[in-house]
């Protein structure tokens, strides 16, 4: 009797474990908490990865979007979530990199209260302008900032975001005054551009996509040293006038609760990165401009480390602060 109850015992340990867990996952619905309101880039990409895993781990995946507050609500909420995989969270180097430095007091800490997963994409930012508007290059519009100190704007979906960064961070490598204006919802900012409300904003293709097809916004450069494979008659900032080497990017991540088993979050990665290498996946993040890759667990902790300190010096050369 004994003997028996301690074999059960063991069972029960046994698959208890992590490593048990990690063969056994999924078997129930996951959930993406996303900070993201639907409709623009990274909505759309963690949507597509969520599709796809559906189909890998026979287990619906659902993205929930939880916009607002630089992501303080998202983030908030999916700190409750047990370490138990079956809550992740899409987040970019917005959260990880560069709000850490903006604000004095966020509710999280980028480097303890994650554990890392894998990248989904990275993105250089294209400059857009209205189609019908003043400006046909980038030098265009830094002759028309320097000739009006203050009176030309750009628009952000919100402050911190790195198209709020790159903005300030173009006006100060081309000695101009610009003026920052932040948009609760990413598709007001480029609305706001083809409307001529707003001067220019800095974003991914697929964000602006619509418009463009409408022919209500063009993109005049690419953000990159580079020009973008799938945009090859774009010039880079350096390449229409701007300074050279100016880049303006962006990436995706995926992330567990911290506290998730090691085998767990490692079998999380390999279903992602094999995920991320379906042809039609690719194809289909790269028709919203973005460059679909993945990453281990330790690259994308290295990854916001190195960024942490990027976007610091950015925030301290630029004086951009969290109005």
């Amino acid at each position: 009797m004994i003997r028996t109850v301690l074999f059960i015992i063991g069972l029960m340990l046994a698959s208890s474990s992590p490593w048990a867990s990690a063969k056994n996952f999924p078997n129930k619905v996951v959930r993406f908490i996303s900070p993201y309101p639907p409709g623009i880039a990274p909505d759309i990409a963690g949507r597509a990865l969520a599709d796809r895993l559906s189909k890998v781990w026979g287990q619906q995946v659902i993205v929930e979007p939880h916009a607002g507050a630089n992501g303080f609500i998202a983030i908030s909420l999916f700190k409750k979530a047990a370490a138990d995989g079956y809550t992740l969270l899409i987040a970019s180097d917005a959260h990880l990199a560069i709000n850490p430095n903006l604000f004095h007091s966020i509710p999280y800490d980028p480097e303890k209260d994650f554990v890392p997963l894998s990248l989904i994409y990275k993105a250089s930012l294209f400059v857009a302008v209205a189609a019908q508007g003043p400006y046909r290059t980038i030098s265009d519009l830094i002759a028309a900032a320097k000739a009006n100190p203050g009176k030309i704007n750009y628009s952000s979906p919100y402050i911190g975001s790195p198209p709020h960064l790159g903005g300030a961070l173009f006006a100060y490598l081309t000695g101009t005054e610009m003026v920052h204006v932040a948009f609760k919802e990413g598709t007001q900012v480029y609305a706001s551009v083809a409307n001529g409300d707003v001067d220019w904003a800095l974003g991914s293709v697929g964000s602006m996509i619509a418009l463009i097809r409408a022919g209500k916004i063009k993109i005049i450069a690419v953000a990159s040293t580079s020009r973008f494979p799938g945009q090859p008659d774009v010039p880079t900032v350096g390449e229409a006038g701007g300074p050279a080497g100016f880049e303006a990017n962006a990436w995706l991540a995926l992330l567990a609760p911290q506290g998730t088993p090691t085998e767990l979050a490692r079998r999380i990665n390999t279903d992602v990165v094999k995920a991320l290498d379906v042809d039609e996946l690719k194809e289909r993040l790269r028709g919203i401009g973005v460059d679909p890759i993945s990453s281990t667990p330790e690259q994308l902790s290295d990854l916001i480390r190195t960024d942490l300190k990027v976007y610091g010096d950015i925030v301290k050369r630029t004086g951009v602060k969290a109005e």
